[in-house]
C-alpha cells in the first residue's frame, strides 16, 4: 500500500517526526512479512474484479460502495467469491456492488450510540487504535473527518481493509498494520483518538490511557469504549484465565473505576455516555463469520453469565478531553 499521502498529511499537521519514524517501520514490516495465509489473501485481493463504483455512502449503517447495476452477475459472483477468501469478517457491515458482507458485529449499532455525542469530526485528524478492518474509520470519513489513521496488528484485518480501499483508493484513510506498542514516545497532534475494545487487553490500563493522551493535541477528545461490570458488584473484575473465551483480558472495570482511571491519566470532563449489554442482535454468527460468537461464550443455562461464570458482556463508551 502506498502511504505517501499519509506522510504528506502528517507533515502538514506538525507530525512530520512520526512520518519519518513510520517510513522505516513500514518498510521493515513488509520486508519481513511472513504469514502463512498472506499470499492466499493477497491473491484474493489481486483477483477482485475492477469495477468503478457509481456511488459511495460512508454515512449509512452499511458502508456502501457502488451498486449491483455496476457489474454483471458473473462479476458479482467473482467479487463475492474473492471476498469470502478473507473470512471471517468481524466488523461491518459492508455492501460492495450489492454484495452484503453481513459481519459478526453490527458495528453500526455501536456507532449510533456515540455518533451524535462526540465532538463533530468535521476536518479533524483522527486516530483509531485497534481499528479492526476499518469499518469505524469509514464512518468517521462519512462524518467529514479530514484524515483517519487506523492501527491494528492483525494481518487479516489489514487485508480486509485493503480489499475495501481497492474501490476507494483516494479516500483519506490508511491502516497501519501495527499494535499500539509501535506508537512513538513523543507527542502526536490528533484532534480525536478512538480506542474501542482495547483497554481490557492492556496490562496497565492507566498507562494505556496516558498513551492515548500523548496522541492528542490540547483540547482534543478521547473516545474510549470497553467492557465494564456492574458498579454494585465490584470495582474491577480480574479474570482467572479467560473471559467469554477470550484470553489476554487483564481487567474489566466498573464505570466509576473507568472514570477514575481516565482522570488519573490527566483527562478532564470525563463522562460515560452509554452503557449497553451486548446481545445476539449485535454480535452473532453469519454467513461471513461462521465460527463461535456471543451465544457460544455464554452459560447455556444462564445467559446473564459467561461460560466461565462471570457477568455477561456489557460495554460502555467514555468521552474525555485533554487539557
Amino acid at each position: 500500500m502506498d502511504y505517501q499521502k499519509l506522510f504528506e498529511v502528517l507533515d502538514s499537521c506538525s507530525m512530520q517526526n512520526w512520518a519519518e519514524l513510520l517510513k522505516p517501520q513500514l518498510a521493515e514490516y513488509f520486508d519481513k512479512l511472513n504469514h502463512g495465509d498472506y499470499l492466499r489473501w493477497k491473491s484474493a485481493i489481486d483477483q477482485l474484479p475492477d469495477i468503478s463504483p457509481s456511488r459511495l455512502e460512508l454515512d449509512s449503517n452499511s458502508i456502501l460502495v457502488g451498486d449491483d447495476a455496476d457489474c454483471s452477475d458473473d462479476i458479482a459472483d467473482e467479487l463475492k467469491r474473492q471476498l469470502k477468501v478473507l473470512m471471517p469478517w468481524r466488523k461491518g457491515p459492508f455492501n460492495l456492488f450489492g454484495c452484503l458482507i453481513d459481519t459478526e458485529w453490527r458495528s453500526d449499532l455501536k456507532w449510533s450510540r456515540l455518533e451524535e455525542q462526540i465532538m463533530p469530526l468535521d476536518n479533524r485528524m483522527v486516530l483509531d487504535i485497534g481499528c479492526g478492518n476499518g469499518y469505524y474509520g469509514w464512518r468517521m470519513l462519512g462524518n467529514k473527518a479530514r484524515y483517519v489513521v487506523g492501527l491494528d496488528p492483525t494481518l487479516l484485518f489489514y487485508m480486509q481493509f485493503s480489499a475495501i480501499k481497492k474501490y476507494m483508493p483516494d479516500a483519506n484513510i490508511d491502516l497501519l498494520p501495527f499494535g499500539i506498542q509501535k506508537l512513538p514516545d513523543f507527542k502526536l497532534n490528533f484532534d480525536t483518538v478512538f480506542s474501542m475494545g482495547v483497554i481490557y487487553h492492556r496490562r496497565d490500563p492507566i498507562e494505556h490511557i496516558t498513551q492515548l493522551k500523548n496522541c492528542l493535541r490540547p483540547g482534543g477528545e478521547l473516545v474510549l469504549e470497553t467492557l465494564v461490570i456492574d458498579d454494585n458488584k465490584m470495582d474491577v473484575l480480574i479474570p482467572d484465565d479467560r473471559y467469554a473465551k477470550m484470553n489476554n483480558v487483564w481487567s474489566i472495570p466498573n464505570t466509576t473505576t473507568l472514570i477514575e482511571w481516565t482522570e488519573a491519566a490527566g483527562f478532564e470532563n470525563v463522562r460515560i455516555i452509554d452503557v449497553t449489554k451486548t446481545t445476539s442482535d449485535e454480535q452473532r454468527r453469519t454467513e461471513w463469520m461462521q465460527f463461535e460468537s456471543l451465544n457460544d461464550y455464554l452459560d447455556k443455562k444462564d445467559k446473564s453469565k459467561t461460560i466461565e461464570g462471570y457477568p455477561a458482556p456489557t460495554r460502555a463508551i467514555l468521552l474525555a478531553e485533554k487539557p
